[in-house]
């Protein structure tokens, strides 16, 4: 599919005849000003085509790369900064490079305003795409509600030549965190060894997982894909001494050790089915994982502010920040597939000790009622009440309520009392938000040890809830008396001094403290459907693109 600003450009190389005879009357504010007036009726991206006329409007139609038939220095920067947005991991068809730069070098004078306007087109566009993302965020996630910065690239680049500092100006338009450019970083690396034909090693299925001090013949397989990690990674672990051997040793077990927690995955050295399929993970897929994680940070606010928490919901982990730095973090379960959660943000504003847990009408249709069928002593058993309506107003006793007449619609209102078997714990973390998710507490400590943790309905529970109140409240449990009001068994609200922050973010590739990148499974498929909208292409397809 060719894209829609090569579409442009095509059209104003095909109308330049039409208007000029030499440079010197194609590249002036009256023909700019004519050409722009003739590609009003253009069928390509209309956006991009009003910016690039408000641009030109903005300035009088005055040129800016070719002034008097001379090319500008400036020229040579915008097109050196259009060639680089491949390191970006956007999709470089879309700004026209190499047609530019065979603009550029081109002898006819009849290309010289093709190349003024194209130029612009592609800069303005490249401009926008990298500030606040290159895709439509909810058309690419439709389960992303954190909305796109708004960014106005025409003022941006009418600043940036007035400040006469094109090349500082263009060099602060991507996100400037250290998780942006440890991606970008690595992106680089691994396009290198794919321009080389490098492919990773695939280990075979494996029909029962290999523990450490055994022997196994896929051992040499993982050894050698180990060896493609560190040269991917350069991790110090990564670099194993012994390539044959079929015995799983030490070295070997702390190599996969480092993979696993490399990965998301519970670091204890078993080679099973999550830690095959992560070594399993080509290099393109990695690329394309990189790339469209890159074009998530893209999407995010370039400020989140001094104290804020950021749960990444791929990752299966918690991190609250203060002043740039992770002050703590925790191991988290996220949704099920079928009850996902979404990302977007908000303010934690209040936690309450000892919650009662309201039971959504989905939870207590589909997964409460049925136990109940089966055990009729089920709800007494885990301290659920029954109601006769959300209001919690009228109690009704579960031994007179035949649970077998009721049919689809489930008729009653749950509630489950604070104590050792609530399903919240002893603590949550309200914020407002359009899908009722919060941050709890939980029983079910075990499912922190799991790989994957995707068991809740949606909201997210925490493995560390206690130290995330001392760091909203910005003190400790026994100064803000909490230690005492769990004792009690009492509920009680406790509003924060200040709102904090929230992100809700689905992120499979990130950077940890040591600016060393970690991914984790695409567990709700949206890397799969946000790459499938972008429809992407690595710079070794693009040959084969037109």
């Amino acid at each position: 599919m060719m894209p829609q600003l090569l579409v442009l450009l095509i059209g104003l190389l095909l109308l330049l005849p039409v208007h000029a005879e030499t440079a010197s009357t194609m590249v002036s504010a009256e023909t700019i000003r004519l050409q722009l007036a003739h590609d009003a009726d253009n069928a390509g991206n209309q956006s991009a085509q009003v910016r690039l006329k408000r641009f030109y409007a903005e300035r009088d139609y005055q040129p800016v790369w070719i002034i008097s038939n001379q090319y500008q220095p400036i020229l040579d920067t915008a097109l050196s900064f259009i060639a680089r947005a491949n390191e970006e991991g956007l999709d470089i068809r879309e700004y026209n490079s190499v047609h530019l730069q065979q603009l550029r070098t081109a002898p006819e004078a009849e290309t010289a305003l093709a190349l003024e306007l194209g130029v612009t087109l592609s800069l303005l566009t490249l401009a926008q795409d990298l500030n606040s993302g290159q895709l439509s965020a909810t058309a690419a996630d439709p389960d992303w509600h954190i909305p796109q910065q708004p960014f106005d690239s025409v003022t941006f680049l009418q600043q940036a030549l007035t400040q006469d500092d094109l090349q500082h100006a263009l060099a602060d338009l991507a996100p400037g965190m250290p998780q942006y450019d440890a991606l970008r970083r690595l992106l680089r690396k691994l396009r290198q060894l794919a321009a080389t034909g490098t492919r990773w090693t695939q280990i075979p299925e494996i029909l029962s997982a290999i523990r450490p001090n055994t022997t196994h013949p896929a051992i040499p397989l993982i050894r050698q894909r180990i060896l493609e990690a560190h040269t991917a990674y350069a991790k110090p672990e990564y670099a194993l001494t012994t390539t044959e051997s079929e015995w799983y040793d030490h070295e070997l077990e702390t190599a996969v050790k480092t993979f696993q927690q490399q990965h998301g995955l519970n670091p204890d050295g078993i080679i099973g089915r999550h830690t095959r399929r992560a070594l399993n993970t080509p290099l393109e897929k990695q690329i394309q994982r990189l790339r469209i994680n890159m074009e998530r940070l893209r999407w995010l606010p370039r400020n989140f502010g001094d104290r804020y928490v950021l749960v990444n919901i791929a990752g299966f982990y918690l991190t609250a920040i203060e002043h740039h730095t992770p002050v703590l973090d925790m191991r988290i379960v996220v949704g099920r597939d079928y009850r996902s959660t979404p990302s977007f943000n908000s303010r934690i504003s209040y936690l309450v000790l000892n919650p009662y847990w309201n039971i959504p009408n989905s939870i207590a249709r589909q997964d409460l009622w049925p136990r109940q069928k089966r055990n009729p002593d089920y709800f007494a058993s885990q301290g659920i009440r029954v109601f006769s309506s959300y209001r919690y107003e009228y109690e009704l006793d579960p031994d007179g309520i035949d649970w077998h007449a009721i049919e689809k619609h489930f008729p009653y209102a749950l509630q489950q009392a604070p104590g050792s078997l609530n399903a919240l714990g002893n603590i949550k973390f309200m914020f407002p938000n359009p899908f009722s998710i919060y941050l709890h507490d939980t029983p079910s400590k075990s499912l922190f040890q799991k790989d994957i943790r995707t068991y809740s309905s949606g909201c997210i529970r925490l493995e560390k809830p206690f130290q995330l109140a001392e760091f909203l409240l910005g003190r400790s449990l026994d100064d803000a008396n909490l230690t005492q009001q769990v004792s009690s068994s009492k509920t009680r609200t406790v509003h924060l001094p200040k709102r904090v922050p929230i992100y809700l973010v689905y992120l499979t590739a990130w950077s940890d403290e040591q600016g060393d990148v970690r991914f984790s499974s695409d567990i709700y498929g949206r890397d799969k459907r946000a790459l499938a909208h972008a429809r992407w292409l690595e710079p070794t397809q693009l040959s084969r693109s037109f």
